[in-house]
């Protein structure tokens, strides 16, 4: 039976534009007396990535524009936030209730944008990493050169889901794994091929991390180990389904 720790990094600093996110995980790993292990998979909510990267913008700053005004006034938002969303968004799937979902220049569907303005300064939105799939190999690649062990890491943010209740954990970057566990062609315990078992296992590990990582706690990065997975560069992009096999677009 395959066991799996998810370990919480404590100790990691209030990150800011142009910080070295490898540097404080390695910091906070050897405060911890721990090590990074080859195997391991490395966790780190998107937040603090988009700080280190300067995605962060004070609303004094964001003009809306006739638009957002409109839309502002019909959901009943800040026309600087709806502003920020309309300009982070590929496309707008759906307004309503309140609600604002877009498909981000990422290729996620989410709502606003993806847009948080929890745990920053106030007046101030977290956007989301430009490229999260670089920005976890630029991770990847400076752990690997620190501690020298082949590592995975994923870039984690949470999403509401269509047809449940609740927000989860998903990744939205990839590096050094294969985001999906694919079981098409083996045989189940009652001898009968599986024919459409395709695990999204970084989605699997990005929630797992978040039981210890949580909204509040200040915990942005969980190692995860234990977990066997398929060593490959891989990339968050490979999660997100084809438009032309989406039945609801």
């Amino acid at each position: 039976m395959q066991e799996i720790r998810i370990l919480p990094l404590l100790g990691i600093p209030e990150i800011n534009d142009g910080d070295d996110i490898a540097l404080q995980i390695v910091q906070a790993v050897r405060k911890a007396s721990l090590v990074i292990d080859p195997g391991d998979v490395v966790v780190v909510a998107h937040k603090i990535v988009s700080k280190a990267e300067g995605r962060v913008k004070a609303l004094s700053e964001v003009k809306p524009s006739s638009r957002a005004q409109r839309w502002a006034n019909d959901l009943g938002k800040d026309p600087r936030l709806v502003e920020l969303i309309l300009r982070e968004s590929r496309r707008i799937i759906r307004m309503e209730r309140g609600v604002l979902i877009s498909e981000t220049h990422q290729g996620q569907i989410c709502a606003n944008a993806g847009i948080d303005l929890s745990n920053t300064q106030e007046e101030h939105a977290v956007l989301l990493p430009q490229d999260p799939d670089e920005s976890a190999r630029k991770i990847r690649e400076k752990l690997k050169s620190i501690v020298r062990a082949d590592v995975a890491v994923i870039i984690a943010d949470s999403f509401g889901r269509p047809w449940r209740v609740g927000q989860i954990n998903v990744a939205i970057g990839v590096s050094g794994m294969n985001p999906l566990t694919d079981h098409r062609g083996t045989m189940d315990s009652s001898h009968r091929q599986l024919r459409a078992s395709i695990l999204a296992s970084a989605d699997e590990l990005a929630a797992a991390a978040e039981l210890v990582m949580g909204k509040t706690q200040n915990i942005p990065v969980a190692l995860v180990r234990g977990f066997g997975y398929e060593a490959k560069e891989g990339t968050g992009k490979a999660l997100l389904r084809p438009p032309e096999e989406d039945l609801f677009r």
